[in-house]
């Protein structure tokens, strides 16, 4: 990847307020795909506990390679986006079809290994679609309000993890349906995700064919070189790493919901007022780093992070729990708009695929081992030290991200 010459800092004032139609219906697509993800994740962590008898381990073996699986193809399929002239539509298809038929199938897992195979092939599918997309959005957004497009993308896939929570909830609390059936019906939010992806979003491949014609010349891609990249993408991409080490997947917050005896319909409530708390958030933290500067809202994103683990590792009740997870779903909320939109900052409009699949394939590779140790800390020691591991973890990582990631970048940009 080329580096850029520079990299704009402070941002540019926003043009216009509203955002375009290709991003607004990629939000939606992403509302009802987690809709469907979120009736079937918070009860992964219960399945396992209850009906399979798995412990911790194996729920972070789960998500950790789960999540590996999906980085891996992420570079590959941003990539792909970019040598195919930024045709980005097919693979996102692809990626959301995938998922959406195979996560309804983990209702009927037998064993914990059956559902580490059908999570693996779910972010498979988020592994084809989550560079292509994230790529879609940066090139239908002007550069000063990228904060505030992906600030809205998050809050929509936050607020369909609100509504299948509180769906999964409200059945299994007023219908007499089983786990297993309750899992298999969020095969109908999901297929509305897919249709809505398929006739909302409309690439121009006539403009792209055009500009290819008047530029037959156009310079190709650079090798899939890491020193080929920006030092301050670099540098960023490393810390954010470290800082996965730290980021342990959510649904341990609601594993430590069941061991302090919380029902399960309660959890649910608790996921899905802990994704209300991040759709809240999410747009102000957007439109917020586009004024303040990316950097900035990282920094008060992964700060807080830190301090919400710390303090989950001293909940002794349901009432703890529901306090500090609010506390966390706030702050969390308003830096992720910020961290995608940094990877567009750095990148070429050619290239941005390739730069959002660097993004996931770094989380990807910090996915396993991220996983594995929260879990065995919490196994073999106790949920509060895996607790106080991460958040202490994160502090470094922040830490880290303003004197030695940051200061690079501002430097690069005079």
């Amino acid at each position: 990847m080329e580096k850029p010459d520079q990299i704009a800092l402070p941002q540019q004032p926003v043009p216009q307020k509203k955002l375009p139609r290709t991003v607004i219906v990629l939000g939606l697509v992403s509302f009802f795909n987690d809709f469907a993800s979120d009736i079937v994740i918070p009860l992964i962590p219960i399945l396992l506990a209850t009906v399979l008898a798995a412990g911790p381990i194996a729920l972070g073996l789960i998500e950790g390679v789960a999540d590996a699986v999906a980085s891996l193809l992420k570079l590959w399929a941003g990539r792909h986006s970019d040598i195919m002239s930024g045709r980005r539509k097919g693979l996102a298809v692809a990626g959301y079809t995938l998922s959406n038929i195979t996560r309804p199938m983990l209702g009927l897992a037998g064993s914990w290994l059956l559902i580490l195979v059908l999570r693996s092939t779910d972010r498979v599918g988020k592994g084809l679609r989550s560079a292509p997309r994230d790529a879609l959005v940066a090139d239908a957004t002007p550069p000063g309000m990228h904060g505030y497009a992906f600030g809205y993308h998050r809050a929509m896939d936050n607020g369909g993890a609100v509504a299948g929570s509180l769906a999964a909830a409200a059945v299994l609390a007023w219908s007499g349906l089983s786990l297993t059936e309750v899992i298999l019906w969020s095969a109908v939010p999901g297929f509305i995700a897919v249709l809505l992806l398929g006739v909302g979003v409309k690439e121009n491949k006539e403009d792209k064919e055009d500009a290819a014609s008047h530029h037959p010349a156009s310079p190709e891609l650079p090798p899939l070189r890491w020193s080929l990249l920006s030092l301050p993408m670099r540098r960023y991409l490393l810390v954010l790493m470290l800082f996965t080490f730290a980021r342990a997947s959510e649904t341990f917050i609601l594993l430590l919901g069941h061991e302090l005896g919380v029902g399960t319909v309660e959890l649910l409530l608790l996921w899905s007022a802990l994704s209300l708390c991040k759709a809240a958030t999410s747009i102000w933290g957007g439109q917020l780093a586009d004024s303040l500067g990316r950097g900035t809202l990282m920094l008060i994103g992964w700060s807080t992070f830190s301090l919400s683990f710390l303090m989950l590792g001293q909940v002794a009740g349901s009432s703890g729990l529901w306090a500090v997870s609010i506390f966390y779903g706030l702050c969390a909320g308003m830096s992720e708009g910020a961290e995608r939109a940094i990877i567009s900052d750095y990148a070429l409009p050619r290239e941005r695929g390739t730069a959002f699949g660097w993004y996931h394939l770094m989380v990807g590779l910090a996915a396993i081992p991220a996983g594995l140790l929260f879990g065995s800390l919490w196994q073999f020691q106790s949920a509060a030290t895996a607790f106080f591991f991460a958040g202490g973890l994160a502090a470094v990582a922040a830490v880290l991200l303003r004197v030695w990631a940051l200061p690079v970048r501002k430097l690069n940009a005079n």
